[in-house]
């Protein structure tokens, strides 16, 4: 198998190998391969004692591989080729890249979108097989989920027990949950962490049932493994050795680019890895995935076997396990713990304190500081700041040295497929109305307007990624919210909230938690979606 990682920068490759033989010289390869828990320093051992199973995967998870066989075939006997994942972060990122490069087809909700979980409901629900993934076990998105599939397999007479795949840790509340439903139980590796499972459980069993060859990852895996454990010809540590040095000289923007490689979708999967793993105690690499370099000094360009001044070659299984390590390696050089998240929980406790105070009552919008059409603002808005294109502007302005605009969009990420195209039209004319009537569009409208990095995520999936360098990274950051008008809602089984009154209160808690740390940040509230997308955009075409 080619699996390399090789510099296209001259100095990003003699900073590396330097680097290499810093680490080399320190045993560190030795010492991470054999599992060892005190190279992040007496603060992180306690939690790296228990979050470096990732490291033995390609051995250990092929014990999973004869009952995960057997529940796809029972699935394939039963018609159940509609397979939804539901699951957030690390429990639904791994399966999608693996999904999507085999071409196979999977439903993922990682979302509390109605709109998105009602066209989940819609599709074949008589042939549909809910995998509900979750480490913890109380992921909110994911319990809610599982409520309201409950109820309407339920409603469909059939029993959520025949139709329900549950994976979580040992002890879990989820695994007591299931075992007293009749759930099938897949249980993942508990020494493993959210980021880190791509070839546990929890990458493999949606993967398997959705169509996936799984066993092909742990092949590669293992040769990437094997490479890993010395100093030299070490993918992993050189990636790593990277990636830190350029962050500690000021190069902590990691522009992820595949262009040319057959897997499909490995940045947005990097992306939790490296954000949430880095961004803590005021450091942090952030990386910036759909959008082109803008030739910036603290810019690094990755390549995903594509050209870049660092390129990593390599099958889906080794990338996985390649940029797992290399993450532990930056962790090293930027003095962090790569394995805890301090700042998550922040952001959900604010949630969880907002429908509580609000009980049966409106959520605490606050007015707007000013009204566009069919979208409203909320935030600190200057008196000259009359229109949208206005704000656009001021938020681009407030990006400072070396900073960054995060928009942040609690919308439907489905909806612009949903929008009528011409009959007859060209795969690029039906391209131009999706992106027409797409959020994401913004991301690359506003990126050709400043030399900053400019990045997307959907909530509340960024929660559980980006979410933690948003708030314990560099406090660098600008902030544009997204949320909208809910019209048809969904309420959750069992719970005193709609999936819509719960988007709005995780967007407002984490609102909330990036103003309490004084970042700039305007949320933008479309009073019709359809129209207040294509006005944003209007908006952004005239800054």
């Amino acid at each position: 198998m080619d699996m390399s990682v090789s510099f296209g920068d001259e100095s990003l490759a003699a900073e590396s190998a330097e680097a290499v033989r810093k680490l080399a010289g320190e045993g560190v390869p030795q010492a991470l391969s054999g599992g060892d828990p005190t190279l992040w320093g007496p603060d992180a051992e306690a939690e790296a004692r228990v979050r470096l199973g990732w490291l033995s995967l390609p051995t250990t998870s092929r014990e999973l591989l004869p009952e995960i066989g057997k529940l796809v075939e029972r699935a394939r006997a039963e018609s159940l080729e509609h397979v939804v994942l539901a699951g957030m972060g690390g429990s639904s990122l791994a399966p999608e890249v693996i999904c999507a490069t085999a071409d196979v087809p999977l439903t993922v909700l990682d979302t509390t979108d109605p709109g998105q979980v009602r066209r989940a409901l819609a599709d074949r629900l008589d042939r549909t097989i809910v995998v509900v993934s979750s480490k913890s076990g109380g992921t909110i998105e994911t319990d809610s989920h599982r409520r309201i599939y409950e109820q309407a397999f339920r409603d469909a007479g059939i029993d959520p027990a025949d139709r329900i795949v549950v994976v979580t840790d040992p002890g879990s509340p989820l695994e007591q949950t299931a075992i007293e439903a009749g759930y099938t139980v897949i249980l993942a590796d508990p020494n493993v962490g959210g980021r880190y499972s791509a070839l546990t459980a929890f990458g493999l069993v949606p993967s398997a049932l959705a169509g996936a060859d799984v066993r092909p990852l742990l092949d590669d895996a293992a040769e990437a493994s094997a490479r890993l454990a010395g100093p030299e010809d070490n993918p992993g540590l050189e990636l790593g050795a990277a990636l830190g040095t350029a962050a500690e000289a000021g190069r902590d923007k990691l522009v992820l680019e595949d262009s040319l490689s057959d897997i499909n979708g490995l940045p947005d999967w990097i992306e939790q890895l490296v954000a949430e793993s880095t961004g803590k105690q005021g450091k942090g690499i952030l990386p910036v995935v759909g959008a082109d370099p803008n030739g910036a000094e603290d810019e690094i360009v990755a390549g995903i076997d594509t050209e870049g001044d660092a390129e990593v070659r390599g099958r889906l299984g080794a990338q996985f396990l390649i940029w797992e390590y290399a993450t532990a390696v930056a962790g090293l050089a930027l003095g962090i713990n790569p394995f805890d998240q301090p700042n998550v929980a922040e952001s959900k406790e604010n949630t969880s304190r907002i429908l509580q105070q609000a009980g049966d009552g409106p959520l605490p919008t606050g007015a707007p500081a000013l009204v566009d059409g069919p979208v409203e603002v909320y935030g600190d808005v200057p008196e000259h700041v009359k229109d949208l294109s206005g704000v656009l502007t001021m938020l681009l302005e407030e990006i400072p040295d070396r900073g960054y605009l995060a928009i942040l969009a609690f919308l439907d990420r489905e909806a612009a497929f949903d929008v009528p195209v011409p009959e007859g039209a060209s795969f690029e004319e039906i391209t131009d109305v999706w992106a027409a009537h797409d959020p994401a569009s913004l991301q690359g409208l506003l990126g050709i307007r400043t030399d900053h990095p400019v990045t997307f995520g959907w909530g509340p999936r960024y929660l559980h990624s980006t979410g933690q360098y948003h708030k314990g990274g560099p406090p660098n950051g600008v902030f544009l919210q997204i949320t909208g008008a809910v019209q048809d809602d969904l309420q959750v089984p069992g719970k005193p909230y709609t999936l819509g009154r719960l988007q709005l209160a995780q967007a407002l808690g984490d609102l909330d938690a990036l103003r309490e740390r004084g970042r700039p940040a305007v949320r933008l509230h479309l009073t019709d979606r359809e129209a207040g997308v294509r006005h944003l955009l209007a908006a952004a075409r005239e800054v």
